[in-house]
């Protein structure tokens, strides 16, 4: 029986990937991983009212990595195929088998060690599958639109209203005896309304995004909020250069965090291309910020039993009181740095950044009046962050703060600074908390930044 919501049941990918396996042996592989997925959604946008696309995906996929040799004399192959035939799935095989007999060895490469394998993944209540309509998708987007006109008559246009549901399963297995696998889900629900007319528009936008369906915001809420957030930028103005403090929210908050993960993974660490090189037991923060993962939060979108190689997961203290307890390493990463992986290949999992200051008062209103006279950062723009020197410069715009209340919009301005004064210069965290993907923070207050008018 197959499962209703797949074409292939859980047993059936657990069977084609002990078969690919098993291919796998019997060419010669000194070992094999292998994960097979399938997944189907529905994505619709409308603008204006009316329906600009219907998308619906059935997808389905095969990855296999073949090692040859032992220890410290590896090679290894890939290879894919989205046909699971016997034939085509014996094909790819071959196929990573060969590209594994002309690549270089690699004294790093090779599966995890099996005491570092989750033979016993819990279910973290991962998937909820929204078996929406296409009708009853578009009707949610139009209300959303709808909703975001109707605040105001200087709402003029919109780039359109979403809604996309996703539900996957899959299962990954190597030749060490491990085999595990789930299915998940993730749905959204956004709009991007536009304000004003002329050369005076301004955008804005505004999502809800959950594995379960019912966690979603209202499209009402989603809808006003977003339209309240582009009627804000009306009439925005620029800055003389100058320095001062700056407040970044929650949604942008959350940026410092992945950027943090960035300089502190395998790979940035092992090719030396990292400002925060040899971090370890370093004060990278003050003393009063924390960063926690916690992989096993039960329906959270970035838990995970095991990370992509099927290395268990566990909760941990990355920073504490500032200083770096950990990195984010994979098998492979780890070996190069002489380490042990840390369960993070494929990312980080339910990351939050604290500070042991943040009162449960301390709501955005409150954080204004701790910025007192300065920047609120709302929108970046930009890939501004190198991260070999640290060096911070991107596009944005926001509001002009003066005695911890909105003056009026700024647009056309940059912010910049070094990522490592940044990190040290957090001097507040909001109680305002909004998770975006894996990462969870609040609005977080920089000392000072400079910020360059137009």
């Amino acid at each position: 029986m197959s499962d209703p919501v797949f074409i292939h049941s859980h047993d059936q990918l657990q069977q084609l990937a002990q078969d690919v396996l098993r291919y796998a042996q019997e060419k010669g592989a000194s070992n094999a991983a292998v994960e097979i997925s399938e997944g189907n959604g529905l994505s619709v946008a409308v603008r204006k009212g009316k329906i600009e696309t219907i998308e619906q995906n059935k997808d389905k996929g095969m990855g296999v990595t073949v090692y040859l040799g032992e220890e410290r004399h590896v090679r290894r192959g890939n290879a894919s195929t989205s046909d699971f035939s016997r034939q085509a799935l014996q094909a790819t095989v071959d196929a990573a088998y060969n590209i594994a007999r002309f690549t270089s060895e690699d004294d790093c490469a090779g599966l995890p060690d099996a005491g570092m394998l989750e033979m016993h993944p819990i279910d973290l209540k991962l998937c909820y599958p929204w078996l929406i309509s296409t009708e009853e998708a578009v009707e949610l987007a139009k209300r959303c639109e709808a909703a975001a006109f109707a605040v105001d008559k200087r709402i003029t246009n919109s780039e359109g209203a979403g809604v996309y549901a996703q539900q996957s399963h899959f299962v990954t297995a190597n030749s060490l005896g491990f085999m595990g696998g789930y299915p998940y889900s993730r749905h959204t629900l956004s709009v991007s309304p536009i304000a004003g007319k002329g050369a005076h528009m301004q955008r804005d936008d505004w999502y809800s995004s959950a594995r379960n369906p019912k966690h979603l915001a209202k499209p009402e809420a989603i809808g006003r909020y977003a339209a309240e957030r582009a009627l804000a930028r009306l009439h925005a103005r620029k800055l003389d250069t100058r320095k001062c403090a700056v407040l970044f929210e929650a949604p942008l908050a959350s940026g410092l965090l992945g950027s943090f993960v960035q300089a502190v993974s395998g790979g940035a660490l092992y090719r030396k291309s990292t400002f925060l090189l040899d971090s370890l037991g370093q004060s990278v923060f003050p003393a009063h910020i924390q960063i926690l993962e916690d992989p096993h939060v039960i329906g959270a979108v970035g838990s995970a039993p095991f990370d992509e190689e099927g290395v268990k997961t566990q909760r941990r203290e990355v920073v504490r009181d500032g200083v770096v307890q950990g990195y984010f390493l994979s098998t492979y990463s780890a070996r190069k740095l002489g380490m042990q992986t840390t369960g993070n290949a494929g990312g980080s999992h339910n990351l939050s950044l604290t500070s042991s200051l943040t009162k449960p008062t301390d709501n955005f209103k409150a954080m204004l009046k701790k910025l007192g006279t300065g920047l609120l950062v709302t929108e970046l723009m930009g890939q501004g962050v190198n991260y070999v020197t640290g060096d911070y410069s991107r596009g944005a715009s926001g509001y002009w703060v003066e005695n911890g209340v909105i003056q009026f919009p700024v647009e056309e301005i940059t912010i910049a600074g070094n990522m490592k004064e940044i990190f040290q210069q957090i001097v507040a965290v909001g109680a305002d908390v909004l998770a975006r993907g894996t990462k969870q923070t609040g609005s977080i207050l920089i000392e000072r930044m400079m910020v360059a008018g137009g």
